[in-house]
């Protein structure tokens, strides 16, 4: 009965840690940051595609490049012949290089028409040199395209366009030519840049790191980046930073910030957003909300602790003298559920938003894309 009784605490402890490490949200320091220097690059180039059913441009620059494309292998035509083909479309390719590539590795492009082309269906893009911002050549693209795209047109002039035809992708259409010299391997020491700036996060990914592998070896700089000694040797310093982009850490809150897309009517609310004392007038709702802190205790064992929380009330009626009417305290997914429960649209919202915030009740940075 004693061992039985022993069993039971054991698991209730496990549980327990389980559960506390659950509520963490530890997270790998791999998706929260990269490393200095190791990033893709762009690339871009102009070419032709051709074996169009039609759809090409016929733009005067597709026929000088085309005049051009013929005189490198030997065809000349007379200076007062332009050719024209509706079989021919002027694109532009472009693709991301990406850190590390190597020569001869392949990767995807993009082609897109640059003149009045209908549709690249069915076309094939001829040799392109892909170039970097330095005007280097760093991969030649060439293949049969993938259109996800297409259109049809009737003889009356109507016609019906599905996605856009007129842009498409060839996987593995470019083979790379010369790789991007990368930092690396250079130096005593990586810097790890936060993909979200901030403070909280980068000291404790440089706690993190210290508690780990010693103090001193890490040190943050700023909100974004953490300095961290590396060894100099390659293999090892792979191995190193295979190691640390696994070590978890839980990181800092996200400030408290309200995204609206004004256009769509999208709403995004984040965390600790809070409402101050307020009223405002919107439409022909009432909607009044109350906060009474009640006071929640920890099970037994649960090594918790004794939290105050709000207990929040929300009342709605329809009235000719419309108000809004906030307490303080209040947490704005409870405005939320308000304005939800009348069947707002989300533009209520939005302007609800907006007045609470240049009263200065709204404590949140109010974001409107």
């Amino acid at each position: 009965m004693k061992l039985r009784s022993i069993a039971m605490s054991l698991l209730v402890m496990i549980g327990i840690m389980a559960g506390s490490a659950s509520a963490a949200r530890a997270e790998r320091i791999k998706d929260l940051a990269s490393i200095a220097g190791v990033r893709d690059n762009h690339l871009v180039g102009y070419g032709l595609v051709i074996g169009l059913d039609g759809t090409g441009d016929g733009e005067e620059f597709t026929s000088q490049s085309m005049k051009n494309l013929l005189a490198a292998y030997g065809i000349t035509l007379p200076e007062n012949i332009k050719p024209k083909s509706k079989n021919v479309a002027a694109v532009m390719v472009h693709a991301d290089l990406p850190a590390f590539s190597k020569n001869g590795q392949k990767i995807d492009v993009t082609v897109a028409s640059l003149g009045s082309a209908k549709s690249l269906r069915g076309g094939s893009l001829l040799i392109t040199p892909l170039k970097g911002i330095d005007g280097k050549i760093y991969a030649i693209a060439q293949g049969n395209l993938v259109v996800g795209g297409f259109g049809a047109a009737g003889s009356d002039g109507s016609k019906i366009t599905v996605n856009i035809p007129s842009s498409g992708r060839i996987p593995n259409g470019a083979i790379v030519e010369r790789s991007v010299a990368s930092p690396f391997a250079m130096g005593t020491h990586l810097t790890l840049n936060l993909h979200s700036p901030d403070f909280t996060t980068a000291k404790r990914m440089a706690e993190k790191i210290n508690t780990t592998l010693g103090p001193g070896s890490a040190k943050a700089v700023d909100a974004v980046s953490i300095e961290v000694l590396a060894p100099q040797n390659t293999n090892q310093r792979v191995s190193f930073v295979s190691f640390l982009e696994n070590l978890q850490f839980m990181p800092g809150e996200a400030a408290a910030k309200i995204i609206v897309n004004a256009r769509t009517g999208t709403i995004v609310i984040g965390d600790h957003v809070k409402v101050m004392p307020a009223a405002v007038t919107h439409g022909s709702l009432t909607v009044t909300i109350t906060s009474d802190p009640i006071v929640s205790q920890p099970n037994p064992l649960s090594e918790g602790e004794t939290t105050v929380v709000q207990d929040a009330e929300i009342q709605i009626t329809e009235t000719s003298g419309p108000m809004f009417l906030f307490d303080s305290g209040v947490e704005l997914n409870q405005i939320v559920k308000a304005v939800n429960q009348v069947g707002a649209a989300p533009g209520d919202l939005i302007a609800i938003l907006e007045a609470l915030k240049q009263a200065g009740a709204l404590r949140a940075e109010l974001i409107i894309i």
